[in-house]
């Protein structure tokens, strides 16, 4: 397997970390480890010397995105795999969640993953290669309450993300969103992010904790085996759950979805209308 060039984001600790250790375990393989303090990636420099480039990144300012990205090809020539795991988890209902808040995590989950999607591209196309990998979550095709604007973050993420597989394939850029399910981070601890809370909303809230409170998380060491699988396929998924918990999840909401569909079809048909038949009657 010829040695790559990884361009992770959000890479002092969870996946990003986990990812990049894995990566750079395999020997010949490099990475540009980015975060917003760069102190955190001071272990990985030590351990694995010349072969990690730590850069300051801010994902959020896209000037900063296109320089660390310009960094990473002077250093190494190329980017191969370029990863957008920066990201955070916003915790509050839809009424609850202030302008700042909403801004916020739009900036961060899906503007931060444009910028860096955007700054690679040109290497990716001039190189005929590359694969960029889009994490985004169990709540990119489900939604849970009181984290409406993550998943508003994470839905942007993933229908851009579509988009975009259909638009470089003829360059030969791979594009793969992973969905991982509850993991045993801090994604819902210190990372994450609240808004000021309506007591109205409380129960809704308890509601929830009760709904996860028999939940068992993975264990994220083991996802850094299956990311490699990902990233050495000759034909990478455009779409992949990490964990078990998402292909049932999913399974159920789309059979509820389809079955609403099909319920309200016949008011759907009737929303087409005949535009021909009444240009046609108009211009008699």
């Amino acid at each position: 397997m010829a040695s790559k060039v990884w361009f992770i984001t959000g890479t002092s600790k969870g996946f990003g970390r986990i990812w990049a250790e894995a990566a750079l375990e395999r020997g010949d393989d490099r990475v540009a480890a980015t975060a917003r303090d760069v102190g955190t990636l001071r272990p990985l420099v030590e351990r694995y010397g010349d072969r990690v480039l730590a850069i300051t990144l801010d994902v959020t300012d896209r000037g900063a995105a296109n320089a660390a990205v310009a960094q990473t090809i002077e250093r190494f020539g190329r980017i191969d795999v370029a990863i957008n795991n920066a990201g955070y988890g916003l915790f509050g209902t839809v009424e609850e969640v202030s302008e700042a808040d909403a801004r916020a995590q739009m900036e961060t989950n899906l503007f931060g993953a444009l910028w860096v999607t955007q700054a690679v591209l040109p290497q990716m196309r001039a190189q005929g290669s590359g694969h960029i990998i889009q994490v985004s979550s169990i709540g990119g095709v489900n939604a849970f309450p009181t984290t409406g604007l993550y998943h508003a973050s994470k839905w942007g993420l993933e229908g851009f993300s579509q988009s975009l597989a259909q638009e470089v394939a003829a360059f030969g850029i791979k594009v793969t969103i992973v969905e991982p399910g509850g993991y045993a981070t801090d994604w819902s601890g210190p990372s994450a992010r609240h808004a000021k809370t309506m007591p109205i909303y409380d129960g809704v809230r308890a509601a929830r904790a009760s709904a996860r409170a028999t939940f068992v998380p993975g264990d994220p060491e083991a996802s850094g085996a299956a990311i490699l699988k990902v990233v050495d396929a000759e034909d990478p998924p455009l779409r992949i759950f990490f964990g078990t918990a998402g292909l049932p999840m999913t399974r159920a909401e789309y059979a509820r979805r389809l079955e609403t569909w099909e319920t309200w079809n016949d008011v759907a048909v009737e929303a087409q209308g005949d535009y021909v038949a009444q240009r046609a009657q108009k211009g008699s």
